[in-house]
């Protein structure tokens, strides 16, 4: 699988070609991978009524017509609204059924989002060759959300918990923790610390466990992080990102 291969250099479309075209709709996905991705970001919250649906905030106020937050609407009524270019908000059972077969970083937001994701993965296919379980990986920030994913078997980045104690083990030579994540979905800086460097890199690819970076809108800099060896580059911009070296 592509984002499990640290030696795999893909372009991870961020919440589509969010650059260009409404963030995490059906148009900014299609557009992101005419653009050249080779995977897609995207991000999720639960509706009212418990339908994983493809939005980054809280509520719907900066990416459509409408306002308030995303758990009070059911899902007839948020699909009404306008998520940009008359693009709706697309649920997840919706993503998963348009791009077979690409591969998808799911970022779930709602911390009580792990159990109906889940539900949605396996229905579309877990376990099936080229199914949902060759070509899906679930983040988040908050542990907790995850353990129902690992429970499942899916793979899943590390939390923010698992981040950190990697990172403290790097800086200070501890040995490296063995955490049930198969992987990393980082910024390179968090505040004024600098997370992705060459030993976090170096040691992070030594325990089979690649890196993906967000989000890397200049080429110039995707082209400093990939000579440290991260895998993938997470953008904006795609299209800025193509054949750029390994």
């Amino acid at each position: 699988m592509i984002l499990l291969d640290p030696m795999a250099r893909p372009v991870i479309a961020h919440r589509g070609a969010s650059g260009s075209c409404p963030e995490n709709t059906l148009l900014a996905f299609r557009r992101g991978l005419e653009q050249g991705a080779d995977g897609l970001e995207l991000d999720v919250r639960l509706t009212a009524d418990r339908v994983p649906v493809v939005i980054h905030d809280a509520t719907v106020d900066r990416t459509t017509n409408g306002t308030g937050p995303v758990a009070t609407f059911r899902l007839e009524d948020m699909q009404t609204l306008d998520a940009g270019q008359g693009e709706r908000i697309p649920t997840l059972a919706e993503v998963l059924e348009a791009f077979p077969g690409v591969a998808l970083i799911v970022e779930i937001k709602d911390r009580l989002a792990g159990v109906p994701v889940v539900e949605v993965v396996e229905a579309a296919g877990v376990g099936a060759e080229g199914g949902m379980a060759g070509r899906v990986v679930l983040g988040a920030f908050e542990h907790r959300t995850l353990l129902p994913c690992r429970a499942a078997g899916l793979p899943t980045w590390a939390s923010r918990r698992e981040t950190t104690i990697f990172w403290l083990s790097c800086k200070v030579g501890w040995p490296r923790p063995k955490g049930p994540y198969h992987g990393f979905a980082v910024p390179e800086h968090s505040n004024r610390l600098r997370v992705v460097d060459e030993r976090f890199v170096k040691l992070a690819v030594e325990a089979g466990k690649p890196v993906h970076v967000w989000t890397v809108d200049d080429r110039r800099q995707a082209e400093r992080l990939r000579s440290l060896g991260v895998s993938g580059i997470i953008t904006n911009f795609p299209e800025r990102m193509r054949a750029l070296p390994s």
